[in-house]
C-alpha cells in the first residue's frame, strides 16, 4: 500500500557556513513524520538544496520551521554567490509523489505561504502551479533582478506579494513558495565516448529541439546545412516538412492547417521576432514536451550519456524517452546500453514503466508490485552503471519491512501463538483473505494467454490485477488490525485520577474500540470482494486450476466470517448505539453474501470436477 507523500525541495541562500545549514536541518529533523533524503550544499553557488518527504501535514510544518530558522540565522545583506537568489529561503516547492494531487500541493503552498506572511512577517510570492497570476508562474520572472531589486520591486503595485507585507526585509528578502511536478533526472547510456554523438540524439528528443538542417551526408543531423529565413527573398521555410512559404502569412496558414501548430507561439518559444527574421536559423522543437536534454561524457563510466531532466513525467515518462533514444541510436549505428536515474523516482512513474514493458511482452499486469518494478528496472537497464535498489530509490514504494506480513511464515505463526492479545483473529482473517485473493490471481494468470481461452484474456487480466490490489490491502490489514487494538490498550493505560482525565480516557477508549471494529469490518469487505473475483475466475478460468479457485473461495470466506466475529466481539464495548445498529445490519448482509458466493463457487468447481 502506498501512503500520501509530498516532496519538498527548499533552496537556502547559504552553502558555506555548515553550522548555519545544520541549524536549519535540525529544525526540519525536529518534525515527526519527516524523512530527510538529501542535503546538497554548494560553496560556489553559496546555496544549499534540501530534499525531504512526508505526509502533507508534517511536510508543511517542516517547511515553515525551516523558513523561520533560515530567516533567523541567515543574512542576505552579506550574501554573494553564483546562483540567482532573492531570499534567505529562496524557493520552496511542494511536489506530489503518491496519493497526493497537484491541487493538494497548491493548497499546501498557500497554507505555508499564509503562515510565513502572517507569523514571520515576510513577503511571499507563489509560483508555478500555485501562482495566482500568469506572469508569476515562471520562477525566473518572479526572481528577475534578484535580491538587489527587491526594495524597488516591492513598491510596485504589480509586484505586491501574495502574502505578507509589501515591505523590503533586508535580512531575509522574500520567500517564493510553489507547487510543481516531480523532476526526474534521467540519463541514457551509449556505447560511445563521443559527446557530439550523444548531443545529436539529445537535440532530436528534447523539447527545445535545435536549428533545422537539411541535406545530411551521414546519419548525424549536424552534417546537414543550416536552413534560414530570408524574408527579403520571400523564403519562409517550414521547420517540420519541405514546405516553403512566400511570406509569413502563407507559412502561418501551413502551420495551422497542415501541421496543427501555432507559428507565432513557436517563434516566441525560440525567442524569434516575427518582424526580424532575416538570416535567422529556422528552429524546430524536439519530440517530447517537458524534456530537457544534453550530451556529455562520464569518464568513470567510460561512455557518453544523454542527460535528461523530465519536468513532467505524467506527460513524458522515462521509458518513452528511452525507447526513442534506442530507435535513434540504432539509426546511427549506436547502442543504448542502459539508463540511470539520478536521485529518486516516484513510484507512480516506475510502475507505469513496468506496466508498459509487461504489455509490450504480452504479459499480464496482474502480478505482484515487486515484479512490475523489477520489469521496469531490467527493461530500462537501470543497473547498467550503478546499483539500483527500488526500496531506497523509489519514492512511495510500498513498504514490506518491519511488519507482521513481512515475517517468515513460521515466525508469524509463533508470534500469533504467544500469550498476547495481538496479533489475533483479525490479523489472521486478513491473512486468510490475502491468500484467497492471491490464489484467484494465480488462476487468472494461468488462464491469461492460454490457447483456447483467448476471448477471456482481457477479463483474466482484470481479475488478476484486481486481486493483486486486494491482496496488498489485506496484507496491510494484517498489521492494521494489530495496531488498531493497540490503540485500545494505550487508551486503557491513560491516567484516570481526575474527572477530566477519566473523561479523556473514556473518549480515547471509545475511539480505540471503534477503530478496532472498523478495521476488521473493512477486512470482511475486502475478503468478500476477493470472493466475487473468485466467482469470475471459476466461471471462465481453465478447468485444471478450478480446484485452486475452490480453495480460494474457502479461505476468503473464512476471512469474511473471522473478520465479522472480530467486529462483533468489540461491539458490546461501544456505547454509540446508532453506530452499532447500523453496523449490525451491514454485518448480516456481508455474512449472507459470503455464504451465497462460496456456495456458488463450490457448485461451479464440483460441476467441473
Amino acid at each position: 500500500m502506498t501512503r500520501p507523500l509530498v516532496e519538498c525541495v527548499p533552496n537556502f541562500s547559504e552553502g558555506r557556513d555548515l553550522d548555519k545549514i545544520e541549524q536549519i536541518l535540525d529544525a526540519i529533523r525536529g518534525v515527526e513524520g519527516i524523512d530527510l533524503l538529501d542535503v546538497d550544499p554548494g560553496a560556489e553557488t553559496n546555496r544549499t538544496v534540501v530534499t525531504f518527504v512526508g505526509a502533507p501535514g508534517p511536510v508543511g510544518e517542516a517547511a515553515f520551521v525551516a523558513i523561520a530558522k533560515a530567516a533567523e540565522v541567515l543574512d542576505m545583506t552579506t550574501h554573494q554567490g553564483a546562483h540567482s537568489r532573492h531570499g534567505a529561503t529562496d524557493v520552496c516547492p511542494f511536489v506530489p509523489v503518491s496519493d497526493v494531487t497537484m491541487e493538494d500541493c497548491v493548497r499546501l503552498a498557500e497554507q505555508v505561504g499564509q503562515r510565513v506572511g502572517e507569523e514571520l512577517g515576510l513577503p511571499v510570492y507563489l509560483y508555478d502551479e500555485a501562482a495566482r497570476l500568469p506572469e508569476r508562474r515562471s520562477l525566473a520572472k518572479v526572481r528577475a533582478g534578484e535580491y538587489e531589486a527587491l526594495s524597488e520591486k516591492l513598491s510596485k503595485p504589480e509586484w505586491a506579494p501574495d502574502f505578507g507585507p509589501a515591505t523590503f526585509n533586508p535580512k531575509a528578502g522574500v520567500v517564493t513558495i510553489g507547487a510543481r511536478e516531480f523532476l526526474i533526472a534521467y540519463n541514457v547510456n551509449l556505447n560511445t565516448m563521443r559527446k557530439d554523438q550523444a548531443d545529436d540524439i539529445a537535440g532530436e528528443v528534447r523539447e527545445t529541439g535545435r536549428a533545422l538542417r537539411r541535406d545530411q551526408n551521414g546519419p548525424y543531423y549536424n552534417s546537414g546545412a543550416l536552413v534560414k529565413y530570408w524574408p527579403s527573398k520571400g523564403i519562409y521555410p517550414s521547420a517540420y516538412d519541405e514546405f516553403v512559404g512566400g511570406n509569413f502569412e502563407e507559412l502561418d496558414r501551413h502551420y495551422r492547417e497542415e501541421l496543427g501548430r501555432d507559428l507565432a507561439e513557436e517563434l516566441e518559444f525560440f525567442g524569434r521576432d516575427p518582424e526580424n527574421l532575416e538570416g535567422m536559423n529556422v528552429m524546430r522543437k524536439g519530440t517530447f514536451a517537458h524534456c530537457r536534454g544534453v550530451g556529455w561524457v562520464i569518464p568513470e563510466y567510460s561512455r557518453a550519456q544523454i542527460s535528461f531532466n523530465l519536468t513532467n513525467f505524467k506527460v513524458t515518462p522515462p521509458h518513452v524517452v528511452l525507447e526513442e533514444c534506442r530507435r535513434l541510436a540504432e539509426e546511427r549505428g549506436l547502442l543504448v546500453t542502459g539508463s540511470e536515474i539520478v536521485g529518486m523516482v516516484p513510484y507512480e512513474s516506475i510502475r507505469e514503466s513496468g506496466e508498459w514493458y509487461l504489455r509490450r511482452q504480452g504479459s499480464s499486469l496482474g502480478v505482484p508490485v515487486k515484479d512490475v518494478i523489477e520489469t521496469a528496472v531490467q527493461s530500462m537497464g537501470l543497473r547498467d552503471v550503478s546499483p539500483f535498489d527500488p526500496n531506497k530509490l523509489v519514492l512511495g514504494m510500498p513498504a514490506d519491512d518491519n511488519t507482521l506480513a513481512s515475517m517468515k511464515v513460521h515466525e508469524l505463526v509463533d508470534e500469533v501463538s504467544r500469550a498476547s492479545p495481538a496479533p489475533g483473529g483479525g490479523s489472521i482473517s486478513a491473512l486468510s483473505g490475502s491468500l484467497g485473493a492471491a490464489l484467484v490471481s494465480m488462476v487468472a494468470n494461468l488462464t491469461y494467454g492460454k490457447k483456447g481461452f483467448e476471448e477471456h484474456k482481457e477479463e483474466m487480466e482484470s481479475i488478476a490485477s484486481t486481486c493483486q490490489d486486494l491482496k496488498d490491502q489485506l496484507l496491510q490489514a494484517v498489521d492494521d488490525d494489530t495496531e488498531a487494538f493497540g490503540d485500545v490498550l494505550t487508551a486503557m493505560r491513560m491516567a484516570k485520577d481526575t474527572e477530566e482525565e477519566k473523561a479523556a480516557r473514556e473518549q480515547a477508549i471509545q475511539e480505540g474500540y471503534k477503530r478496532a471494529t472498523s478495521v476488521p469490518f473493512h477486512t470482511a469487505e475486502l475478503c468478500l470482494a476477493a470472493m466475487v473475483q473468485c466467482s469470475r475466475a471459476a466461471e471462465k478460468g481453465m478447468p485444471a486450476s478450478l480446484s485452486d479457485a475452490g480453495v480460494a473461495a474457502l479461505v476468503a470466506r473464512a476471512g469474511v466470517l473471522g473478520a465479522i466475529a472480530n467486529v462483533r466481539i468489540n461491539l458490546p464495548s461501544i456505547k454509540d448505539e446508532p453506530w452499532k445498529e447500523e453496523l449490525h445490519g451491514r454485518l448480516a448482509t456481508l455474512e449472507q453474501d459470503a455464504d451465497a458466493m462460496e456456495a456458488q463457487v463450490r457448485s461451479k468447481v464440483q460441476e467441473a470436477l
